[in-house]
This record gives C-alpha cells, sequence and structure tokens, in this order.
C-alpha cells in the first residue's frame, strides 16, 4: 500500500475551491490511489507522473515506487493549461 500526500498550499487550496460533490469524488479518487496508484484509466504523462480524470477534473500526481509514496501535485478542471507546469 502506498502513502498519499499533498505537493503544496496550491494543491490544497484547489481541493477546498471543489463544488461538495466534486470534492467528495476528488477525495475518494485520491484515497484509491493508495490502493492502485497506476489505475487502469490513468493516463502516463512523463516519466513517473500520471493523471485520472475524474468528471470534468484531473488529478495530477508522481508515483515514487522505492518510498510507495503518491504525490499529488495539481488538481483542476481540464482546459488548455491544465498539463502545463508539471
Amino acid at each position: 500500500m502506498y502513502r498519499v500526500d499533498i505537493a503544496s498550499r496550491r494543491v490544497e487550496r484547489q481541493l477546498r475551491r471543489l463544488p461538495p460533490n466534486v470534492y467528495s469524488k476528488i477525495k475518494q479518487a485520491i484515497l484509491n490511489l493508495a490502493k492502485e496508484p497506476r489505475p487502469r484509466k490513468s493516463l502516463k504523462l512523463e516519466d513517473d507522473i500520471y493523471g485520472i480524470r475524474i468528471g470534468d477534473y484531473r488529478v495530477i500526481y508522481v508515483v515514487e515506487d522505492k518510498s510507495k509514496l503518491v504525490i499529488i501535485t495539481k488538481v483542476a478542471k481540464r482546459d488548455e493549461g491544465t498539463y502545463k507546469r508539471l
């Protein structure tokens, strides 16, 4: 089982600003990453950077296999800027 961490206060703010119904879905998806860090529908963006889709939102995260760690780096509504500055 992996440990899930939030990368920064910016990501915490992104999560707090979500509508309550979206927040609960994203929270559950993030908790599921502890069991399965690379779910079937995840998208490999770069070497160890992945993304998952939850409705109109994307969760971008890094998987560190050696330390069994998943680091959430971005939560954003899908648009042209979602995948910039990974």
